[in-house]
C-alpha cells in the first residue's frame, strides 16, 4: 500500500508541474501572437516580447529566496554566496558555448540592482543612520547607471554595407588620387625602386579584410562576434551582463557604466556597513560584525552587502583590465589573441600586459579612445538591441 501510494503522489506531482509548464508556454505564446496580430504601438513592447526568455524566470525568483536563505546562519551565507558564482558561471560557459545571446545575466543586474535599492529604502533608511543627502546621492548613482547602461546597449557599431560604400567612395575620392599621383611622381624623382610600391599598395589594401562568416568587407581592427553574428567596428568583446557587444560606438559608454556602478556600490556597501556595524572599522565590518545575526532584517541586509561586494569586486577587476588595455591602446580581442600567439604575458591578478602595434604612448592612446568617432546607429536597432 505504501508503494502504491509513493507512485500515485509521483504521477499527481508530475502532473501538476506538466500542467504549470504547459500554462506557462500558453501564455508565452499569448503574448508573442498577441504582439504580431494585434497591431501594437510600442515597438519596444514588442521588442521586450520577442526577446522573452524563460531563463529570465530563475533570475527573478531564486535571487531573493537564496539571499533570505543566505541570512539565516552566517554557515549558510557562506555556502551559498560561495556556490552562487558558481552557478553563474557554469551558466555561462553552458551560454557561451552554445554562442547564443541571452537575458540571463541583463536580468540578474536590474534586478539585483533593484532588490538591493528596495531594501536599502525600506531596512536601512528607516534605522535613522542615512541623511536625505546620502540616499540622493546613491539614487542619482543608480539612476545614472541604468541611463548609462541603456545607452551602452543601442549600438555597438555594426559594420554594415553602407559603411564599406562610403569607404570605397572616399578612397576613389578626386583629391586622394590627385594626392597619390603626386606622391608617385615625387618617388620617381628621388629614385625608389619600383620594387618598394607594390609592397605600399599591398599595405594599404591589407587594411580592410573579407569577413568569412559576413562576406562583407570590414575596416581594420573590426571583428566578427559569433554570438551577435555581426561584425564590429573595433570590437573589444561580448558582454553577457549588457546582452550586447562592446565596440567603438558605445566602447567609452561601457567605461562609464563600469565607473558609476563600481563608485555607487562601494559607497552604498560603506552606508550599511556604517548603519549596521558602528562601532567597527569598515573594513572589518565586512568579516566581523557582532549581533548582526539578531534580526532578521539586519541579517539580510548584511548578506546583501556581501553580495554586493562580490559583485563590485568583479567588475572592479574588468575595469582595471579596461584601464590597462586602453591605456596600452588594444582591445580585449586583439589581447585575447596575443596571449594564444605568447606576444603578451600575463601580470598581478592574471591581468594581460601587452603593447599592441597600435600604441602611440599613454597619454596618445587615451586622446584616441576618448575622441574615437562613433559608428552610424541603424534606425532598425536601436529598439530591439535595448533588451
Amino acid at each position: 500500500m505504501t508503494f502504491k501510494h509513493n507512485k500515485i503522489i509521483q504521477k499527481e506531482l508530475l502532473s501538476y508541474y506538466e500542467k504549470k509548464n504547459h500554462f506557462f508556454l500558453i501564455f508565452y505564446r499569448w503574448l508573442k501572437k498577441k504582439s504580431h496580430t494585434s497591431g501594437l504601438q510600442s515597438p519596444v513592447f514588442g521588442a521586450v516580447i520577442d526577446n522573452l526568455e524563460i531563463s529570465m524566470v530563475p533570475a527573478l525568483l531564486l535571487l531573493p529566496l537564496l539571499l533570505r536563505v543566505a541570512s539565516l546562519h552566517y554557515l549558510l551565507g557562506i555556502t551559498i554566496l560561495t556556490a552562487l558564482p558558481g552557478l553563474v558561471l557554469w551558466y555561462y560557459y553552458a551560454t557561451h558555448r552554445k554562442k547564443r545571446r541571452t537575458l540571463f545575466f541583463l536580468t540578474l543586474a536590474l534586478y539585483s540592482l533593484g532588490y538591493l535599492y528596495y531594501l536599502f529604502i525600506t531596512e536601512i533608511l528607516p534605522r535613522g543612520d542615512v541623511s536625505q543627502l546620502q540616499v540622493c546621492v546613491v539614487t542619482a548613482g543608480m539612476i545614472l547607471t541604468i541611463i548609462s547602461l541603456i545607452r551602452t546597449k543601442r549600438n555597438p557599431g555594426f559594420v554594415t554595407a553602407s559603411l564599406c560604400e562610403a569607404s570605397s567612395h572616399k578612397k576613389n575620392n578626386k583629391e586622394e588620387s590627385a594626392y597619390l599621383e603626386k606622391r608617385l611622381q615625387s618617388a620617381a624623382s628621388c629614385s625608389v625602386n619600383s620594387s618598394e610600391l607594390p609592397k605600399n599598395e599591398d599595405a594599404l589594401s591589407t587594411k580592410w579584410s573579407l569577413c568569412p562568416v559576413c562576406k562583407i568587407m570590414r575596416p581594420p581592427r573590426a571583428g566578427h562576434c559569433r554570438t551577435c553574428g555581426s561584425c564590429v567596428l573595433r570590437l573589444d568583446h561580448h558582454c553577457i551582463w549588457i546582452n550586447s557587444c562592446v565596440g567603438q560606438a558605445n566602447h567609452r559608454g561601457f567605461l562609464l557604466t563600469l565607473c558609476v556602478f563600481v563608485l555607487t556600490a562601494v559607497y552604498g556597501i560603506s552606508l550599511v556597513l556604517r548603519s549596521l556595524c558602528p562601532r567597527q572599522y569598515l573594513m572589518t565590518a565586512l568579516f566581523y560584525c557582532p549581533g548582526v545575526y539578531s534580526q532578521s532584517s539586519t541579517a539580510l541586509c548584511f548578506t546583501c552587502c556581501w553580495y554586493s561586494s562580490i559583485i563590485t569586486a568583479g567588475l572592479l577587476y574588468l575595469l582595471l583590465a579596461q584601464i590597462l588595455n586602453i591605456s596600452s591602446n588594444v582591445t580585449e580581442r586583439e589581447a585575447q589573441q596575443a596571449l594564444r600567439s605568447k606576444k603578451a604575458q600575463r601580470g598581478v591578478l592574471g591581468l594581460r600586459i601587452y603593447t599592441g602595434e597600435h600604441s602611440r604612448g599613454f597619454y596618445q592612446n587615451w586622446v584616441e579612445f576618448l575622441t574615437m568617432a562613433e559608428a552610424v546607429v541603424d534606425i532598425r536597432s536601436k529598439l530591439t538591441d535595448l533588451v
